[in-house]
């Protein structure tokens, strides 16, 4: 690790092998755990899913904070039993959100979208999550239907944000409403919908690590 450059380093037949990723000073790639760390912290986001989540959304973003070197948790809102998404897939969170708190702080909250962004919306352990992510500066995501969690739990109030078009009439009296396909905002990221997925997890892994790494996930991807 340079002033300048950060590296990363793998084992590779024995040898240790370094390159360059990027120039955001104190902050590596390990090859070999496929984390990004910055100093000594790994940079960590806590993803939530319930049943009815969106399963591409949630996929996507936690599978591209991955290949970023995120350290992600899933974890389920109802518990750490299995979840049946929006069309039928079946997710097996790592923890429960009850469990996970107690592990934080994550550098990143993430809500997915689908039918399961009411059940968000009416629990009170992810309103006191995303309350204290925002109250400590903390990234939170929401993507399709999810930015109406936000209002319902009174985060984020006045700022600019986007939405799956079938909410955007919960969240036009209370926000700068936008319909660009990802909208970020100092630490409140959002997006659309399905088709906007990898654009929203991209633009995360951006702000979590940086601008190279998240091109070089792009890249690697075909995208």
């Amino acid at each position: 690790i340079t002033s300048r450059f950060h590296y990363c380093t793998s084992l590779l037949r024995g040898s240790v092998v370094n390159t360059r990723v990027g120039s955001k000073s104190n902050c590596f790639i390990s090859l070999i755990h496929s984390k990004y760390y910055c100093g000594t912290k790994m940079k960590s986001a806590l993803v939530l899913i319930v049943d009815g989540s969106e399963e591409m959304e949630f996929t996507i973003s936690a599978d591209v904070l991955r290949r970023a070197g995120v350290a992600v948790t899933v974890a389920g809102v109802e518990g750490s039993n299995p979840v049946k998404c929006s069309r039928d897939v079946v997710i097996v969170p790592d923890t429960s959100l009850a469990e996970a708190v107690k592990k934080g702080p994550y550098d990143a909250l993430v809500l997915p979208g689908g039918a399961g962004y009411v059940k968000f919306s009416a629990s009170a352990e992810v309103g006191n999550a995303l309350k204290e992510q925002e109250k400590a500066g903390r990234i939170v995501a929401a993507i399709c239907a999810a930015p109406a969690v936000l209002k319902a739990h009174g985060i984020a109030k006045g700022k600019s944000l986007t939405s799956y078009p079938s909410v955007k009439e919960e969240l036009v009296s209370d926000y700068k409403y936008s319909e660009d396909k990802v909208v970020i905002d100092g630490n409140l990221v959002t997006s659309r919908g399905p088709g906007t997925a990898f654009d929203f997890a991209l633009a995360l892994a951006e702000k979590l690590t940086d601008k190279e790494n998240a091109e070089k996930v792009k890249k690697a991807m075909l995208l």
